[in-house]
């Protein structure tokens, strides 16, 4: 027992109070789209490894465990529980505010909505920590702080299987108190898995490719519980019986844990009917905070379900324990998960990359969350080291530093991919999800911005993607097919091939085929016409040496040749020879929806400066490789179709005030993010590609513009307005729709300018539409000025970490 009080939850959390609802959340654009609604919190779980989600209400409803798919439901028998007795009077509550709504754990009591001018407590969030601090409930002060291994530079905990609970208990009343803490779950061995093995890929009503997820949910046969413990440790392993077939995907195991306290005492229930009224738990501990200490390890003979239960007091698992007045206690539980395998299409499968520790036979839950309940003091002091610097930062708002670390929310729960290591990948294989309506990983425009986090946090993670992309860039797929953005304006689609050799492919591939190998997976555009990714490609490439030391030059080797092919494949798209590559009147960049002719200012403006950064990479590849002529050659034409460009550029777009939208069509619309190939070249310290005047008339019009102008910047910057912030076209899409992460690497511009109050004011607007409309955790890429998103759980706002480096 120590004297300490709850422990000091940071002042620039997410905060909202448990189980309160929102009036008017923000909803979907497209009904096909997925919208589970506002309750979603902070995910749990490392890098690859499958995470889950626990709301602000206190249901666990997120299970993103099998690589890629998604699925959102509560399961209210894994839930904690606190009983509580002051010797004359006890209560006890499941400590969610939703009761199940299916009639099952009738015999529960759920924990209380009382007035709002009460309050029964709060959720805070800063990823990788959340917490719930309880109160007005019961009399003991109770916290509960949540949180897995993640932190930067981490190449190995940060891609555990585990959730660390670390519950804390103060008795501040003069009476001794007597508490029981109990975890309950269910046995999920089995559950997340693709039934259909060939699911069928459709185009859905707004274009995109989408395929079948049906989860094996509730499938349990052979599925059994077992009590495990040591000198220290006590837990429950779920696990299934195993024939002579070899592990699949969604085999393992599960294993809830909690330590051996001197002062407490552990109860357990290890077989339980989670479809009944949970009488069999709750009836014992109502009545005094145990449990009947039940064993019984009899695998499931058909299709029921398994619970199962430790009770014991103080915070955990399941542990009774009694807090004389003043006393605190702190209590560890842990959920940890030994799943080994992610399967693409039916026999494609990988390994995930925490088995590099831990082994691949899917027996190692119990390893995992004793592993985790003899380092997690280590491994919170590590996160409190990385962030603390950030934290302490007083020329950074609260709401600022709150979202920085909140939006890395996604590299748990992007659907993300991280391999074990291989003799070509020694720190394996890492991908996200564009988003989950998307559903296919890296999408090389997005993460133009969107990899800035990875880039800072993770940089060889961040450097395996464009491997990735490097190797694919030569590789060719005649494949036809349709095209699904002409389906969406009643028009005949052209056939396109998949993959052209020597094009940058758009994406890494989707969780039904084979992620890395089959490239290009969306065919909502013919991405083989698009004139931005060679471009972004190029541009990652440098960035990603430059911004990581400047000393890895055989990363630079590795991605020569796959620069030279996608650039002069993209210059043959140079169709009138002025120099600049022009878009073809089709949606053929990263706003797929919006008709560029000519040269663009986006496009033509990340041409420039792609080939600032190949001439920069040929100059450093040539210290080492003196006598390359083949070498000197490539540098020689790179600088010859920049002399060419340059000019060109200004004498197209140039109006005057801004850069025009391109050269053919006539618009006068001001594109918000017209000089992203200005603001690449200056962030590495290339010369600038259009006169640094220009580029700041331009960025304070697109402020007027975009963000002043259009609903008085309530919602941030659309994307494309006239000068007097009213649209082109009241009924086009992509236009007066506010990107989220195009606003924030927006907002990187100006820090960039000299116009900081603008960029935060900028980010201010969008970061507040997000989290306090619902959004929080499944940031979308899209929201539009009538309350609805598209695209939700997105990458590219992982762009606001471009902020911070350029503020810093």
């Amino acid at each position: 027992m120590t004297n300490q009080l709850s422990p000091k939850i940071p002042s620039c959390t997410w905060s909202r109070p448990i189980g309160l609802g929102w009036d008017k959340p923000y909803t979907v654009r497209y009904a096909s789209n997925i919208d589970d609604g506002p309750w979603h919190g902070m995910p749990l779980g490392g890098f690859g490894a499958g995470c889950i989600g626990r709301s602000s209400r206190g249901d666990f409803n997120l299970w993103h465990i099998d690589g890629g798919e998604h699925t959102f439901k509560n399961v209210p028998a894994c839930q904690f529980s606190v009983f509580e007795s002051n010797g004359t009077s006890s209560q006890a509550y499941a400590l969610s505010t939703q009761a199940p709504d299916d009639g099952t754990l009738k015999a529960w009591q759920w924990y209380p909505t009382l007035p709002a001018t009460e309050g029964i407590g709060n959720y805070h969030a800063l990823y990788p920590r959340s917490w719930f601090v309880y109160e007005n409930v019961f009399q003991a002060q109770l916290t509960c702080e949540q949180f897995s291994p993640i932190w930067a530079g981490n190449y190995q905990e940060t891609s555990y299987p585990v959730a660390i609970f670390l519950w804390n208990a103060h008795n501040p009343t003069d009476a001794p108190i007597t508490l029981s803490i109990m975890l309950t779950w269910q046995n999920m061995v089995g559950w997340f898995t693709n039934a259909l093995k060939s699911p069928e890929v459709r185009v859905r009503d707004d274009g995109s490719p989408v395929y079948e997820y049906q989860p094996r949910w509730g499938e349990s046969q052979g599925n059994y519980n077992q009590i495990v413990e040591d000198s220290q440790q006590f837990g429950c392993v779920f696990g299934r019986v195993g024939g002579d077939e070899p592990l699949q995907e969604g085999d393992g195991t599960w294993c809830i844990a909690t330590l051996k306290l001197p002062q407490v005492e552990v109860f357990h229930h290890s077989r339980w009917n989670p479809d009944g009224t949970g009488e069999e738990v709750w009836q014992s501990f109502a009545q005094d905070g145990s449990l009947p200490n039940y064993l019984d390890g009899t695998p499931v003979a058909d299709n029921t379900q398994l619970g199962a239960a430790m009770a014991t007091p103080a915070a955990g698992i399941a542990i009774r324990f009694t807090l004389q007045p003043g006393e605190t206690l702190e209590i560890p539980f842990v959920l940890a998960w030994d799943l080994p395998i992610t399967e693409f299409a039916a026999g494609v499968n990988y390994y995930r990359r925490y088995t590099d520790f831990f082994g691949k036979s899917g027996d190692n839950a119990w390893a995992i969350a004793s592993t985790a309940l003899q380092e997690y003091q280590s491994w919170r002091s590590q996160i409190q080291s990385w962030q603390q610097p950030i934290l302490d930062r007083e020329d950074l708002p609260d709401w600022f530093k709150m979202a920085l670390f909140n939006e890395l929310y996604d590299l748990t729960s992007g659907g993300t991919l991280w391999t074990a290591a291989s003799e070509i990948d020694p720190i394996g294989q890492f991908a996200v999800l564009e988003c989950l309506d998307y559903r296919w990983y890296e999408s090389l425009d997005v993460r133009l911005y969107g990899s800035f986090a990875l880039l800072m946090l993770f940089p060889e993670l961040e450097k395996s993607v464009i491997r990735a992309f490097a190797r694919a860039i030569p590789q060719g797929d005649d494949t036809p097919r349709i095209i699904g953005y002409y389906m969406t304006i009643k028009a005949e689609s052209p056939i396109a091939v998949r993959k052209v050799a020597g094009a940058t492919p758009h994406d890494l591939g989707a969780p039904n085929e084979h992620v890395w190998q089959k490239t290009n997976y969306t065919s909502y555009q013919d991405c083989n016409l698009w004139k931005d990714l060679g471009s972004d490609f190029v541009l990652q490439v440098y960035r990603d040496f430059l911004l990581t030391g400047a000393d890895d030059v055989e990363f630079l080797a590795d991605c020569w040749n796959a620069i030279v092919q996608t650039l002069d494949y993209l210059k043959t798209f140079d169709l009138d020879g002025d120099g600049i590559p022009e878009n073809s009147g089709a949606p053929d960049q990263t706003f797929d929806d919006w008709r560029l002719q000519g040269v663009s200012a986006y496009c033509g403006g990340l041409w420039l400066a792609a080939l600032e950064a190949a001439i920069a990479i040929s100059d450093i590849l040539l210290t080492y490789q003196i006598g390359n002529t083949a070498l000197a050659a490539q540098k020689s034409t790179y600088q010859a179709w920049l002399e060419q460009s340059r000019p060109i550029y200004d004498e197209k777009l140039w109006n005057g005030q801004y850069y025009k939208l391109d050269s053919q069509s006539g618009s006068d619309v001001v594109m918000a993010d017209q000089l992203c190939g200005q603001f690449y070249a200056r962030l590495l310290d290339l010369p600038d590609i259009v006169p640094s005047d220009r580029a700041l008339s331009a960025l304070k019009t697109v402020y007027d513009a975009c963000f002043l102008k259009f609903c008085n910047g309530e919602f941030g910057a659309a994307n494309g307005v006239r000068p007097d912030g009213s649209p082109e076209n009241p009924k086009a899409t992509h236009p007066l729709e506010v990107w989220t992460g195009i606003n924030f690497g927006l907002a990187a511009f100006l820090v960039q300018t000299g116009m900081k109050d603008e960029a935060l004011r900028l980010t201010q607007a969008v970061v507040e539409q997000i989290y306090n409309n619902g959004l929080q955790f499944r940031t979308p890429e899209a929201i539009t000025a009538s309350g609805t998103f598209r695209a939700s759980t997105y990458l590219r706002p992982m762009a606001i970490w471009g902020i911070y480096l350029v503020i810093d």
